[in-house]
């Protein structure tokens, strides 16, 4: 009777998440298998493109560094943030919560401000003599980097405070009290407790920056194409669902591939965390 009605309370979310996530996957995925030249000639005809492969690479790479990079940030900060004080604590919370009211459009086109060559960086270098003339920084990959970190970033803040805060301070003092370097305990005590929390923060970075349509739009532009600006170029100006859908299914494949990996890693880190 209990696991009954555990799946009787379970069914209407299962329910939902099969119609509309599963079934239009599937669908997606499905499209790209009944191209009349072959069932996999659209993913021949992906792979054998120069110009998409480099966009692939490029979409890669940006999400790998984006993550990286975020991951570095928000541990440093979650860290701080965990250990400070209750009142300091909640102001601390709330400045990293604070980007994340606004959308991603306002804070991308925040950025161009920033970046452009009549923008407040560029006004700056060189009203202080450190440059003669504006340097180009919009439409890099500098640029779509630095925006997704500053997107993503309050994400992994988030999801790495509540893991730290778990982390009992007895552990780190009886790791110094036995004699452990800071390295040491950091490597040993501090990194395979909060390994839950990296795995999940990375995850939540990686698909959201791989994922990602306005920001590589609005500050990459085409000389910095993605997968995501790829994909709504295939769909919506040359009106290609093939083709669209094969970069689709080509990103969900990559995506479990990458949690897939992550999560292996969990497992070594600390086998208790998955």
């Amino acid at each position: 009777m209990k696991r009954l009605a555990g799946w009787s309370l379970a069914s209407p979310a299962t329910l939902v998440v099969i119609l509309f996530l599963m079934v239009p996957v599937a669908a997606t995925i499905w499209t790209t298998f009944s191209a009349p030249n072959g069932p996999f000639a659209s993913y021949v005809a992906f792979f054998s493109s120069g110009f998409r492969r480099t966009v692939l690479w490029r979409t890669i790479q940006v999400s790998v560094l984006t993550t990286a990079i975020s991951l570095v940030l928000g541990f440093l900060t979650a860290y701080v943030v965990s250990r400070a004080p209750g009142w300091l604590k909640s102001i601390l919370i709330i400045a990293a919560v604070f980007p994340l009211l606004t959308g991603v459009v306002v804070r991308s086109f925040a950025w161009l401000i920033i970046l452009g060559k009549n923008g407040i960086l560029n006004g700056f270098l060189v009203n202080t003599g450190l440059v003669a003339e504006p340097l180009t920084m919009l439409y890099t990959q500098g640029s779509v980097i630095t925006a997704m970190v500053y997107l993503f970033t309050p994400l992994m803040i988030l999801t790495l405070v509540g893991v730290l805060e778990s982390i009992p301070d007895d552990l780190i003092q009886a790791s110094a009290s036995l004699g452990a370097k800071p390295s040491a305990t950091f490597l040993q005590v501090i990194l395979p407790l909060a390994t839950p929390g990296l795995i999940v923060g990375a995850v939540l970075v990686f698909t959201g920056s791989f994922t990602s349509y306005a920001t590589p739009q609005l500050l990459g532009g085409e000389s910095q194409m993605v997968m995501g600006t790829l994909m709504y170029q295939q769909a919506m100006v040359t009106f290609d669902w093939v083709s669209a859908s094969t970069i689709a299914a080509i990103m969900v494949v990559i995506t479990i591939a990458i949690v897939l990996v992550m999560t292996r890693i969990a497992r070594r880190l600390n086998p208790m965390a998955v």
